[in-house]
């Protein structure tokens, strides 16, 4: 038999025990349901470029896939509208100082430095008569006053002895920039898409290149020396001057609508912005027409054949 007071202590154990397990059932009564915890929605796929958008385009093609096309003369007059993508220089370029206007010889490299430097030392390299004489630079270009600009005309003697770096530099002072490769080969084929801006096969003496003299041959002897000399680019031959005014061959064009742009094979080869130089220059031997390029010098290279066209 349990104790009296051994008994009173079961009961309020028992007591305790069924108000706790009152009271947690008024708690899950009283307690709202959780809310549902939603799936996760499935990640949106990223857009993953086609590998082909990433390769530069094949020639005859747009620049991009589906490039949005430009307001009709969106271009200034002096550049020709390439399929609504770009703009590019009508002609080669020839340097002007950006304040002034004035024009820079286009016979020397245009800092002030390099042109003291070639005026001084061809001064001390005579040649005999019926050679060209050595040009003057203007006294401003000279003194280092001068801002090289990229102008673009028909009819000038176009600027040679341009490094990459300060072609690139001429075109953003004139509010333009270098070509890309892509554009300038575009360019050159026209909108036909020819390997030569005149047609599918090369002719001798449509466009100025391929020539049989060599300026540097002519005025020294070798080919591979002097290639500083102000006075190269200033040598003909019995075909006429060696480097010729802008536009002065009407066939050496690559039609664009009712449009034009000249002399891009032969002439000067032209820097472009990954660094190469393309399109020949009068005495290279070459009959790539469009395809021309020459990769092997670094942009700060500049000799006489060297100028460019700017791009926007």
């Amino acid at each position: 038999m349990i104790a009296p007071r051994r008994a009173a202590c079961f009961v309020g154990i028992a007591a305790a025990t069924l108000a706790c397990d009152r009271s947690e059932k008024q708690e899950d009564r009283s307690a709202p349901s959780p809310p549902p915890v939603a799936s996760p929605a499935p990640p949106e796929l990223l857009h993953v470029p086609d590998p082909k958008d990433l390769l530069p385009p094949p020639v005859g093609e747009g620049l991009l896939p589906n490039a949005p096309r430009k307001p009709a003369g969106r271009c200034p007059p002096e550049m020709v509208d390439v399929r609504g993508e770009f703009c590019i220089d009508r002609y080669e370029i020839h340097l002007v100082d950006e304040r002034t206007g004035e024009a820079l010889s286009p016979y020397y490299h245009p800092t002030p430095k390099q042109t003291r430097a070639s005026l001084a030392r061809y001064r001390e390299i005579g040649l005999g008569p019926g050679f060209p004489e050595l040009p003057e630079p203007p006294a401003f270009q000279l003194a280092g006053e001068a801002v090289p600009s990229a102008r673009s005309a028909r009819g000038v003697v176009p600027s040679g002895y341009l490094s990459g770096v300060k072609a690139g530099a001429a075109c953003r002072a004139a509010g333009k920039r270098l070509c890309t490769r892509a554009e300038w080969v575009l360019a050159c084929r026209g909108q036909a898409g020819r390997k030569f801006p005149y047609g599918d096969a090369y002719e001798h003496g449509t466009c100025n290149v391929f020539r049989s003299s060599h300026p540097a041959q002519v005025l020294h002897g070798n080919a591979s020396r002097h290639h500083l000399d102000p006075r190269l680019n200033r040598v003909a031959d019995a075909e006429g001057p060696l480097l010729r005014r802008t536009g002065s061959l009407p066939r050496c064009r690559s039609e664009w609508g009712d449009d034009a742009i000249y002399d891009m094979v032969g002439n000067l080869d032209e820097w472009v912005d990954d660094g190469s130089f393309l399109g020949g220059f009068y005495s290279r031997g070459t009959r790539e027409g469009c395809d021309a390029r020459v990769s092997s010098h670094p942009p700060r290279y500049f000799d006489y054949s060297l100028g460019t066209r700017c791009c926007l």
